[in-house]
């Protein structure tokens, strides 16, 4: 079996859409954005590079501790900087243990300066979860042929 990496998952993503916001909009229409497409982080793109994330916990944790309204409050005051990133070649376990020690639970996926996709912790735990389950089956198949 092939070694799982990041670049692996994102192609195999059912959908490699990235959805995005300017600095200078809203938190409303970020919130607004992310509804609709049932995402819970945006990149944040400022000249075609990426210059933050604001996720559902950057609007839960930021924006009425600091005493502001979604309506008025722009993105770029609430995104998460800098951005934490994942690379193509990284594997799944590299990439999980990046998430769960900075905490984050979404990772854009940057093949050098080029944005290729983002990931959530869901989907790393559901690829590491099958490749398990698949290498359970091959073991499986092994034993039952009886293993040697």
């Amino acid at each position: 079996m092939e070694t799982p990496t990041i670049g692996k998952l994102v192609q195999a993503k059912a959908s490699n859409k990235v959805w995005t916001i300017g600095p200078e909009a809203v938190v409303y229409e970020a919130l607004e954005l992310m509804a609709a497409h049932d995402v819970g982080a945006l990149l944040v793109l400022e000249a075609g590079k990426v210059a933050g994330i604001f996720s559902e916990r950057d609007y839960a944790r930021k924006v009425i501790l600091k005493g502001k309204t979604s309506k008025t409050a722009r993105v770029r005051e609430m995104m998460a900087t800098p951005v934490l990133y994942a690379t193509p070649d990284m594997s799944l376990d590299e990439c999980m243990s990046l998430m769960t020690e900075k905490r984050v639970r979404h990772l854009p996926v940057m093949d050098g300066e080029t944005l290729i996709g983002i990931v959530s912790v869901g989907d790393v735990i559901k690829r590491i979860i099958a490749n398990q389950h698949h290498e359970i089956r091959q073991l499986e198949k092994y034993l039952r042929g009886g293993g040697g």
